[in-house]
């Protein structure tokens, strides 16, 4: 049996429960952040990315690994990366099948992240 972790969002307002397998990407709003999942739905939570960020590594623990602060402004599901383009400063995220969001990310942010996922990859065939 697979066994779903989510994130839990509580505010005055709303509660959000969202499955983190289904979390593309945060995006930095202000003060505000929104969440953008598989199915296209978009969510808008009070609190800040670095905040946000602060809460995924408190409450998903070992299962925050798979999100990723690059640049200002996102925090990405790694799951998701499809394509790093880095002259065009441009981050695409897909499921290769449903969905696709490419995402404007500075230069320097994108090849940290380009080699942050070599080195994982290179380490991983090394340890095999």
């Amino acid at each position: 049996m697979n066994k779903k972790n989510y994130l839990y969002l509580n505010s005055r307002d709303e509660f959000f429960r969202v499955d983190i397998s289904k979390i593309v990407y945060f995006e930095s709003d202000g003060n505000y952040t929104n969440i953008i999942l598989s199915n296209k739905i978009k969510g808008t939570v009070c609190m800040n990315l670095a905040q946000m960020q602060e809460l995924l590594n408190t409450s998903l623990r070992e299962h925050a690994r798979c999100f990723a602060r690059v640049g200002k402004r996102h925090i990405i599901n790694l799951n998701y990366v499809y394509l790093i383009a880095i002259l065009r400063q441009r981050l695409t995220l897909s499921d290769g099948e449903n969905f696709e969001y490419t995402i404007s990310i500075s230069k320097e942010a994108l090849k940290k992240l380009r080699d942050a996922l070599v080195t994982a990859i290179t380490a991983k065939a090394e340890s095999n």
